[in-house]
């Protein structure tokens, strides 16, 4: 009989308590959206799981090493996280998948990609206003950016504490980005505007495309050091992609590479989602202000579209201004799907790209102006 109450003491079930419980529950909902939803299922499903091995009492896969015993497996995977090492390779993988030309052949497109990261900035005011430190606020309206890497790397870097809830809040929202943008777009424009058919894009020579890259990297480092990672690896992995020489490269890049450190990187996040770092007042004040974040940052881009759709005497069509966070390819798609609503015949898709690989760049300076002035 002692040795079998020994056993009961050692084993979970006997210390789960509620906090655990709940994340439990909280994983199972991320399953359920991944799996039925399909809402960004490639991250919420290890995210989830890597939530649900953390909160299962005394598996061990988060001790750090001892003298006398080796780390958890997860221990080891999280340094990736914490060294800030996964989110600059997953970069890598997006550079080889991204075709920068619509960009190219219409450079005003960054300006809507640059737009669009206004909402970082307010949405950090408004975290500072309700408590959060500077890192913390930082970390916070990153979100905005609608760039699950770009936030994973700046929290790491700023405020670790609350790499679970802005991850997990990130993702959510990126997830959701045809739910959340279509109100937004279709209240701050009017049928004539979404309507607005754009004119063909000119062709991109192969040179031009070459060049983007080492120039974007070059120019973007110079003037924000602290992007240089994610800058840089997005340039390298989209030279590979359009060098024409490395072909072997760029498709391990957007395959393998990218596979393996998705695995990686959402079993590391889904770690940092314990019960005692997670169950927190705090956590519903990211949920508000991340959705704020986004939420701006679409209608900062539509406005600034509304804006360009005037000097331009209505050649440009306001919607392509919300492709400019950084959920790539969905926000593009978004603005396709709303434009041949009202004019079945307009196709928008390739005028919307140009907005949306600007806001990746966009996120990642935002993210390296963030960190020089807050880290």
């Amino acid at each position: 009989m002692e040795k079998l109450i020994v056993f009961w003491k050692s084993s979970g079930l006997a210390n789960l308590s509620f906090g655990p419980i709940f994340m439990i529950a909280l994983s199972c909902v991320l399953f359920y959206l991944a799996i039925k939803k399909e809402y960004e299922p490639l991250l919420l499903i290890p995210i989830g799981f890597g939530m649900l091995l953390v909160n299962l009492p005394l598996a061990g896969l988060v001790n750090m090493p001892t003298l006398t015993e080796p780390g958890g497996l997860l221990y080891y995977l999280g340094l990736g996280v914490d060294y800030g090492i996964y989110p600059p390779l997953i970069f890598l993988g997006i550079g080889a998948m991204t075709d920068f030309g619509p960009l190219i052949a219409n450079p005003k497109s960054l300006l809507l990609g640059a737009a669009a990261q206004i909402g970082i900035f307010i949405t950090f005011l408004g975290a500072l206003l309700l408590g959060f430190s500077p890192q913390q606020a930082g970390s916070i309206g990153i979100i905005g950016g609608a760039d699950g890497p770009t936030a994973i790397f700046l929290t790491s870097k700023l405020a670790s504490e609350l790499l679970g809830p802005i991850a997990i809040a990130a993702y959510s929202y990126m997830a959701l980005v045809p739910i959340i943008q279509p109100p937004i777009i279709k209240a701050l424009t009017t049928p004539e505007e979404r309507k607005v058919r754009m004119e063909g894009l000119r062709p991109v020579s192969k040179t031009e495309k070459i060049i983007f890259p080492i120039m974007v990297t070059v120019v973007g480092t110079l003037i924000v050091p602290s992007a240089g990672p994610l800058l840089g690896m997005l340039m390298l992995g989209n030279l590979f992609r359009e060098s024409g020489v490395t072909a072997r490269l760029g498709d391990t890049a957007q395959n393998a590479l990218i596979n393996i450190v998705t695995i990686f990187l959402g079993l590391s996040v889904g770690t940092k989602a314990s019960a005692d770092k997670f169950l927190s007042p705090d956590f519903l004040k990211i949920l508000v202000l991340g959705l704020c974040a986004f939420a701006v940052s679409t209608a900062v881009g539509v406005l600034f579209g509304k804006l360009m759709y005037k000097l331009s005497g209505g050649k440009i069509n306001p919607m392509i201004g919300a492709a400019g966070v950084s959920a790539v390819p969905m926000a593009a798609r978004v603005v396709q799907k709303i434009g041949q609503e009202e004019d079945r015949k307009n196709h928008l898709l390739m005028h919307a790209m140009g907005p949306n690989v600007a806001g990746v760049i966009g996120s990642a300076v935002a993210a390296g102006m963030l960190l020089a002035l807050l880290g």
